[in-house]
């Protein structure tokens, strides 16, 4: 590990977040001479963000942590293009009301990790590139762009690699992006853009644009895009994405998400979901057995507790352990075993209800998915090809729910 004089170097790394610097040592210099500006941009394209986003948004909380200033850009201007970035198809295109109403949504979130009363902003890009005059910006930035370098970068290739169609409007995100970053740097002397390393290419580009344009040194610092230890995607579950949004999900289903870590998972996730220090992270990872159920109960409540509040997340700890641990339901629910094979080799949530006799057929579980009737640990099932596996376990059952008064317990055996 590279050994950095600043605070936010240092605390980034050995928290996990950094994948990739442009200039490490000049960053460095930079983060250790006084307080730096840097931005992550987060585009408006749902109500809410999902816990795919937090790593980006826990990086800011840092940055103000370690004494700099934080800008959460929203991407007011930059949705009614959208990102290509290692899609398999163009996004829908958003309407301007839809993405003011998805920006109310996502504002709620900064609140609890950013001091916006302090060093901390939020900006909009709207405020510039809605007024931008086309030929203007073809003149005074796309002419620094070379279409060959842009067909290079991974995001631009994999699409076309696939022969998947590409169109001139997200073709200029890219372009869009370098600009949001020159324009930061202008209105703010913002210095650095971080974000995840799919964005990499993309920050490259403001990099360069900010050397062509306004002859200014600028940095590029990315995250690695995380997997779950047996190769998931980060924030999915069997009820679809972990909105961060309340209304979307709730403070306890929010718990349960974290408490269902996988082991391997725990220590990684201490570091990145929360701001415990790195000594007690060192005790809780080091906890084996069952006793590693005690680090995710304080995972999950600390990670709750950062986005829903201290209260919330007692709350939620205590209905699971009342649910789990007591048994005030769980004495009193059926059960059913399965097979640990089973689970091993991912249990599909259709024949595990089906198994369980909450329905009779894998139709009908379809049908109950579609009308929101079905829950696992409590939580909301939307995707009927998801799969249970241990890693679904709580207290060593999975809960199955059909409606509010039908529940059986799966136990592996």
């Amino acid at each position: 590990m590279t050994s950095f004089k600043s605070d936010l170097l240092r605390v980034l790394t050995e928290r996990g977040y950094v994948h990739q610097i442009s200039d490490p040592e000049g960053l460095d210099a930079a983060a250790a001479k006084g307080p730096i500006s840097a931005y992550i941009g987060f585009d408006a394209t749902a109500t809410s963000l999902h816990a795919g986003s937090l790593i980006q948004i826990m990086m800011l909380h840092w940055m103000q942590e370690t004494g700099h200033k934080p800008i959460a850009l929203m991407g007011g201007g930059t949705s009614m293009v959208g990102d290509p970035s290692f899609k398999d198809e163009a996004r829908k295109l958003l309407t301007v009301e839809d993405i003011e109403r998805n920006l109310v949504g996502i504002r709620k979130v900064f609140a609890n990790y950013l001091d916006f009363g302090g060093p901390a902003t939020m900006m909009n890009n709207a405020d510039w590139l809605l007024g931008l005059n086309y030929l203007e910006f073809l003149r005074d930035v796309g002419r620094h762009f070379s279409v060959n370098r842009m067909l290079s970068f991974d995001s631009v290739k994999t699409r076309l690699d696939r022969e998947q169609s590409l169109s001139f409007l997200e073709f200029n995100y890219m372009i869009l992006q370098a600009y949001d970053f020159v324009e930061l740097n202008k209105r703010t002397g913002c210095i650095l853009q971080m974000g995840g390393s799919d964005q990499w290419g993309n920050i490259i580009n403001g990099i360069d644009l900010g050397h062509r344009m306004a002859d200014v040194q600028l940095y590029a610092l990315t995250s690695p895009l995380l997997t779950t230890a047996s190769g998931g995607k980060m924030g999915k579950t069997a009820s679809g994405a972990v909105w961060l949004n309340a209304d979307l999900m709730s403070p306890y289903e929010f718990w349960q998400f974290w408490r269902n870590t996988e082991d391997a998972d725990v220590e990684r996730f201490l570091k990145l979901y929360t701001k415990l220090p790195m000594a007690e992270i060192a005790k809780l990872a080091a906890l084996g057995g069952s006793e590693i159920n005690d680090a995710k109960k304080v995972l999950a409540t600390e990670v709750t507790a950062l986005l829903h509040g201290r209260e919330a997340a007692e709350g939620a700890a205590e209905t699971a352990r009342q649910t789990f641990e007591e048994g005030a339901l769980a004495a009193d629910l059926p059960s059913v075993a399965v097979p640990k094979g089973t689970l091993d080799a991912g249990f599909g949530v259709l024949s595990a209800f089906v198994t369980a006799g909450l329905v009779p057929s894998t139709g009908e579980a379809r049908r109950q998915i579609k009308a929101g009737g079905l829950r696992v640990n409590d939580m909301l099932v939307s995707d009927e090809r998801a799969t249970l596996s241990a890693s679904d376990l709580a207290e060593g059952v999975i809960k199955l729910s059909f409606g509010k008064k039908k529940h059986v317990l799966l136990r592996p055996e």
